[in-house]
């Protein structure tokens, strides 16, 4: 239980439906936090939202495995120029990996989120992962990385829910979390500090020269770490003219390279650490770059350790860093995801 309103509901879903619940809440970040899902406020919330369901509510410190996994490769991957997506690590490391193991020592049978995704069954038994039936909130993006042993033992009890319809039933009876709005920033960034801070606090920023596709200098960046793939202000360049957007990044020599969005262009990206839910893919498929982004029709394919994703039409090329997901082609079930290279 986050705090916030799509756990809340998932918790009362499983107790109406005669389900033994319990509540847990993950402290992980032990610093100021005034964002995302693990705010000193939003455990007060979970433990107020469990005693209006009457059901006991739990408190587990996992910091020392959300600094490893989560916040400690975060910091080096934008010291490396790379661009992470904290979220989904925390969510492979630490909510379906680490709480699963605790789940275990105490006895329970299944751990439920208010993820909005869907679990389904193929003709063969074999479990799938869909995408949430409220298009807008949509979640199977980043719980991608589930395989069969842990989707056999998770629960999305919203996942079939309208976001309308969710917070409509926890106003019916209440829940303080009715209206509370949804949390969208890493939690261990703060509104005021933001990741300037965060970042300048752990690790050293360097300025770096811009250059154009053909190597000459236009200007000079103050911090090449907080540099990505695509960006188009904050580059240390001037106003006016042809608008310029990053197209490299290489943080060992300190240069980044601007260009025009056709420069951005790609007709295939390279994914690592690719995870299946049943078992790989190797041909059409529609991949999916960002949580909210669109799914677009590629070919996948299998080259040495890693997976090529062909892209029928060039796309903006993507961030180094970023998670990669398939979705087979009728865009409702993930194939499987990775990291792009």
């Amino acid at each position: 239980m986050s705090g916030g309103v799509d756990s809340s509901v998932a918790a009362l879903l499983l107790q109406q439906a005669g389900h033994d619940v319990v509540g847990v809440t993950l402290k992980l970040w032990g610093g100021d936090s005034d964002t995302g899902c693990c705010s000193v406020s939003d455990v007060d919330d979970a433990r107020r939202v469990a005693q209006q369901l009457g059901i006991d509510h739990l408190v587990f410190n996992f910091g020392d495995d959300f600094d490893e996994h989560v916040v400690a490769p975060y910091v080096d991957a934008h010291r490396r120029g790379i661009t992470p997506n904290p979220c989904i690590e925390c969510n492979r490391s630490v909510k379906f990996a680490r709480l699963a193991e605790r789940a275990d020592l105490l006895g329970f049978d299944a751990v439920a989120t208010g993820h909005h995704a869907n679990i389904g069954r193929t003709a063969e038994g074999h479990h799938t992962l869909e995408r949430g039936s409220d298009a807008a909130k949509d979640q199977s993006y980043v719980v991608h990385m589930l395989d069969q042993a842990q989707l056999a033992r998770t629960m999305f009890p919203v996942g079939g829910m309208q976001k309308a319809d969710l917070r409509a039933l926890a106003a019916s009876i209440d829940l303080r979390t009715a209206t509370k709005p949804d949390s969208q920033d890493v939690c261990f960034i703060t509104s005021t500090g933001g990741r300037t801070s965060f970042l300048g606090e752990r690790i050293p920023f360097r300025s770096g020269t811009v250059v154009d596709t053909d190597g000459n200098r236009l200007g000079e960046v103050e911090s090449v770490e907080l540099v990505t793939i695509g960006q188009r202000k904050g580059i240390g360049l001037p106003g006016g003219g042809p608008k310029r957007y990053v197209v490299d990044v290489d943080a060992a020599s300190a240069t980044v390279t601007v260009g025009s969005d056709a420069d951005l262009l790609r007709s295939e990206l390279i994914v690592d650490h690719m995870s299946w839910v049943d078992g790989p893919l190797d041909g059409p498929a529609l991949v999916q770059c960002s949580a909210h982004g669109r799914a677009l029709p590629a070919t996948i394919s299998q080259v040495d350790d890693a997976i090529v994703v062909c892209w029928d039409e060039p796309q903006r090329r993507i961030a180094p860093g970023q998670s990669v997901v398939a979705y087979d082609p009728t865009n409702v079930r993930v194939v499987g995801g990775g990291i792009c290279r």
